[in-house]
């Protein structure tokens, strides 16, 4: 049995969110940081997450950025943003599944959570990641390729992951230490490039040229799916 518990940011929401939530029927728990969200988490994982970005959009990528970490299922996460923030959402689709503009009218967000809670609770995230002849397994933490296991430590095996969900896109050392690592790591870009030697080296000769170096800006891996 499920908790169907939804968590929210920040601690005191916006009083419409609070009205919305309470008006549709949804069970929510409000988390001043991603610690807090963490620690509470359910056994069973959170039924969904809601998560206003307008006035703290550091603090709400955290947050978004600890549920995505979880060993559990991801819960499918509903942004709020303001429309100067749209900018803000390039290159962080993996954080978030929809999102919707604020002042949001009730009968509007209501309707995209319900879509959203409805499509990702009939339609789970798979559990494996394939790339070709890359396969990573996200339960089990196990890579391989062409059928060969692949020995990586937990942040190759964090970085290969991020770079196959986002394959085509072309992402900086900073990002990556950032994306990957988190905004906590202080590490330099150096950090970055001695983990993609690592990775290559493993992937081996013929699959080396999976993660790409594009000049003067970081890596890519692969071709986007969707060109």
């Amino acid at each position: 049995m499920t908790s169907d518990l939804i968590a929210v940011f920040p601690e005191s929401p916006p009083p419409e969110l609070v009205r919305t939530l309470d008006l549709a029927g949804y069970r929510w728990k409000s988390f001043a940081s991603a610690d807090d969200v963490t620690k509470a988490e359910p056994s069973d994982g959170w039924t969904g997450a809601v998560v206003c970005a307008d006035h703290d959009i550091d603090a709400a990528w955290n947050f978004c950025r600890a549920l995505r970490k979880r060993d559990t299922a991801n819960a499918p996460l509903l942004l709020l943003v303001s429309g100067a923030q749209l900018d803000d959402l390039t290159l962080r689709d993996e954080l978030f599944d929809d999102f919707c503009l604020v002042p949001f009218h009730p009968r509007e967000l209501e309707a995209r959570l319900r879509h959203l809670l409805s499509y990702t609770q009939s339609a789970p995230r798979p559990d494996v990641v394939d790339y070709g002849q890359l396969v990573l397994n996200l339960e089990t933490y196990q890579a391989s390729v062409d059928g060969r296991p692949l020995d990586l430590t937990y942040m190759e095996y964090e970085l290969l992951k991020f770079l196959v969900t986002n394959p085509g896109k072309v992402f900086s050392r900073e990002m990556l230490l950032s994306r990957v690592w988190g905004y906590e790591y202080y590490g330099g870009a150096r950090t970055v490039d001695v983990h993609i030697r690592r990775l290559r080296a493993k992937l081996g000769e013929e699959h080396a040229n999976l993660i790409q170096t594009v000049r003067s800006v970081g890596y890519r891996f692969g071709q986007s799916r969707w060109t």
